[in-house]
């Protein structure tokens, strides 16, 4: 029979879930407006950050409930922890959906940069990587959440690919040295989204292998933080 304990987590796990959906909706959103320069799809993005934030507490308020009057041990403990985690991690990819959607309100009313594929790429790359990482947390799913980490890397090098670009773009075109920084900007917020959807993978691991696996990378090769 279930415990009221396990109901409330279940709907702390239910909120997270909503919050990482409206969370995907918002950088979906912040990169259609950018490449498709729509100011109105932006400003949606602006003001559906609000809510994003709400959720938040939300899950707070229900996470301290449960770590002050149940005092959960072992799996239930480490999966509350894990789920602050996480929630913070979907906060922040709103705030940068929200960056984006800015930065996007500016050359919108401007004449357009030339055409940057390697921007394309990385927005769409870091918006793929986010999805993952909400399916990861929903199905529980460790492999795909390893996966996140690999696929980083290449949002790192694209944000490299851009800034380069752009570098070499603003010293031809001084007129454009504006609307190239708002770009480099943008395109940094992309990589953060990569950063933090490896992050969200990183709590999924933690849940189900009981992992933390924060900064391994440079503490060793492969394993674990110890």
């Amino acid at each position: 029979m279930e415990t009221h304990f396990h109901q409330q987590l279940q709907k702390l796990r239910l909120k997270v879930l909503e919050m990482a959906a409206h969370s995907q909706t918002a950088i979906e959103t912040a990169v259609r407006a950018l490449q498709h320069r729509d100011a109105d799809a932006a400003r949606s993005v602006i003001a559906g950050d609000k809510l994003i934030n709400t959720i938040e507490c939300e899950i707070d308020e229900l996470s301290f409930r449960l770590l002050a009057l149940d005092q959960p041990m072992a799996v239930d403990l480490r999966i509350i922890v894990a789920i602050m985690r996480a929630s913070m991690y979907l906060e922040r990819v709103g705030d940068e959906a929200v960056n984006i959607a800015e930065a996007a309100m500016f050359p919108a009313s401007r004449p357009p940069l030339p055409e940057m594929p390697s921007l394309n790429e990385l927005g769409t790359h870091a918006v793929d990587m986010f999805r993952k990482a909400v399916m990861s947390f929903r199905e529980s799913d460790a492999g795909l959440a390893r996966e996140l980490r690999v696929l980083d890397k290449r949002c790192n090098q694209l944000d490299m690919q851009v800034l380069r670009e752009l570098m070499d773009y603003m010293s031809r075109e001084s007129p454009a040295v504006e609307r190239a920084v708002h770009t480099i900007l943008v395109s940094r917020s992309l990589e953060r989204v990569g950063d933090l959807s490896t992050n969200v993978g990183e709590t999924v691991m933690f849940i189900v292998e009981g992992l933390n696996i924060k900064h391994s990378f440079q503490i060793n090769s492969g394993g674990a933080c110890s």
